[in-house]
């Protein structure tokens, strides 16, 4: 059992799009398509299921700190909760809890957006299936891919065109402000100094530092992308 749970894993490396991959992906993808199936069903019992989604993903991502520290593996320099998808992990859960349509705005798009960029593109190294790290990364990413996709289906928020700019001026600013505090503790959050090991989009994007200004535009493309199904729906 302490294979699964050793933060200097035995288990083979992790492998971008391999089958169990593939298939925790397809389960993801699944659970979402069942949010609009059951969009009725949740309707009546939405606040349990609610509840029941923010507590799963707050609970992964304690577990998570709690790993760390049990391993003696915490530190400054790459436990903080500071990356985009840690951020959106604890936002999903307090937009879940408060049905904050504001909050739902910003989430739609900096939270689904890299979720769903992490899901295609984990940066895991050796944490393969069934590790714990590597079902903590699916079920925190996963469950913010479900609370936004719930919050359109039962609730029927709908994001803008102007939120979508406010958020783009907010994950700018907050990567600015990370960008700074890296020089500060010699840490690579957001992978701002630093590609992940990993493949990922990162690496079709150039040489530091000209890939954040491609991630950037990466980032406006992607986000019209999650807007283009309302806008479509709009001019149908």
């Amino acid at each position: 059992m302490q294979t699964y749970f050793h933060v200097h894993s035995k288990l083979h490396p992790f492998r971008i799009f391999s089958l169990e991959h593939i298939v925790t992906m397809g389960i993801i993808f699944v659970f979402s398509i069942l949010v609009f199936v059951f969009k009725n069903k949740l309707e009546e019992k939405g606040k349990y299921f609610r509840i029941t989604l923010a507590l799963l993903i707050l609970v992964s991502d304690t577990s998570q700190q709690l790993w760390l520290l049990y391993e003696h593996a915490w530190s400054l320099k790459r436990a903080l909760p500071l990356q985009l998808s840690d951020l959106t992990a604890i936002l999903a859960s307090v937009m879940l809890l408060t049905m904050s349509y504001r909050l739902f705005q910003f989430m739609y798009f900096a939270g689904l957006g890299s979720s769903i960029l992490a899901i295609l593109t984990p940066d895991l190294s050796r944490y393969s299936f069934p590790h714990f790290q590597y079902i903590e990364f699916f079920v925190s990413h996963g469950g913010v891919v479900l609370a936004c996709l719930l919050m359109v289906a039962v609730l029927d928020f709908r994001p803008t065109i102007s939120s979508m700019w406010a958020t783009i001026l907010i994950v700018s600013i907050y990567s600015g402000c990370i960008f700074f505090l890296n020089k500060f503790l010699g840490s690579k959050y957001l992978y701002i100094m630093k590609k992940p090991r990993n493949a990922s989009l990162l690496d079709y994007l150039g040489p530091w530092p000209w890939y954040l200004i491609s991630l950037e535009l990466v980032m406006i493309f992607s986000f019209y992308i999650l807007y283009s199904p309302f806008w479509i729906k709009r001019k149908l």
